[in-house]
């Protein structure tokens, strides 16, 4: 057993063949098992031994093992039936010291709205590819507490999280995130290192909490605006809110109110401008109301 208690690719080997596991793409399952980029997601998280980590689709263990050596308490989410109850053992065995600072909830995660003990300072995950936007928004919608994170992603996903206005890739993930926190990616991971071998390179995203926009409009809102706007992502965003405002003309008029261009697209507008049609169609149906 190597001294820092982290998985190598033998020991990850071995716990695979113990749970007859065999990872699936439905579950998004690539484990790490490079104990060197283990600590460089630790290291680049910046979490220390006073944070409560969120971890979500722990795996085997490879990344909880390097949160807990930092002396941090981590609770990690696990959906799969045969890793959530190994997870535990496995922290008991290579590093027993950090198995009180441990707790694992097996759910799916985009069903789980609060946990029991401390509130979480920070989210540090390796998420499963195939549900990682989903998760990440329901993570920041529903844990308000904390405050900065790193997600490691597919790089496709990694680079539409921190797209800005104007890029071909800025879209939904784009804005969304945009309302909750400021994202930079920080790193790229090639595909050796996991088990099995995706045949994509991963990104590492830095997520920092920042207050959204001071409008009147809900996240609700400001969030149904921006799925219309990008539904049809070539149409000029008067067509593309013609069906929300009631017709073409109707959304014309809110988005001069907002102060936005009817002739623009919504890759041009970052989360503020959204806000604000948001804000402006509130009130002009409110006005429609009385």
């Amino acid at each position: 057993m190597p001294e820092t208690g982290l998985l190598d690719p033998r020991s990850v080997r071995s716990l695979a063949d113990e749970l007859d596991l065999k990872p699936t793409k439905q579950r998004g399952q690539n484990f790490v098992i490079d104990p060197n980029t283990v600590r460089r997601i630790v290291q680049l998280s910046g979490i220390g031994a006073d944070d409560v980590v969120l971890e979500v689709g722990p795996g085997l263990g490879s990344l909880t093992l390097g949160l807990l050596e930092t002396g941090a308490a981590v609770t990690a989410i696990e959906i799969d039936e045969k890793l959530a109850p190994r997870l535990a053992r496995t922290v008991v065995e290579r590093m027993p010291e950090a198995s009180g600072r441990m707790a694992v909830v097996h759910s799916d995660a985009l069903q789980v709205n609060e946990l029991d003990g401390d509130p979480v300072t920070a989210l540090v995950a390796n998420l499963p590819y195939n549900v990682s936007v989903p998760v990440l928004l329901h993570l920041l919608q529903h844990f308000d507490s904390w405050r900065s994170g790193l997600v490691m992603v597919q790089l496709e996903v990694c680079d539409r999280l921190v797209a800005t206005p104007g890029s071909k890739i800025y879209g939904v993930p784009s804005v969304k995130m945009a309302w909750y926190a400021e994202a930079t990616r920080v790193g790229t991971v090639p595909p050796k290192v996991f088990w099995p071998v995706p045949n994509v390179d991963s990104g590492l995203v830095r997520i920092i909490r920042r207050e959204p926009p001071e409008t009147t409009a809900t996240r609700e809102q400001v969030f149904a605006v921006i799925d219309a706007a990008f539904a049809q992502r070539r149409k000029m965003l008067r067509a593309a809110l013609a069906g929300m405002c009631g017709s073409s003309a109707a959304a014309s008029e809110v988005l001069v109110a907002a102060g936005v261009d009817p002739q623009a697209r919504g890759e041009v507008l970052g989360i503020e401008d959204f806000a604000r049609v948001a804000e402006a169609l509130a009130a002009t149906r409110a006005n429609d109301a009385v």
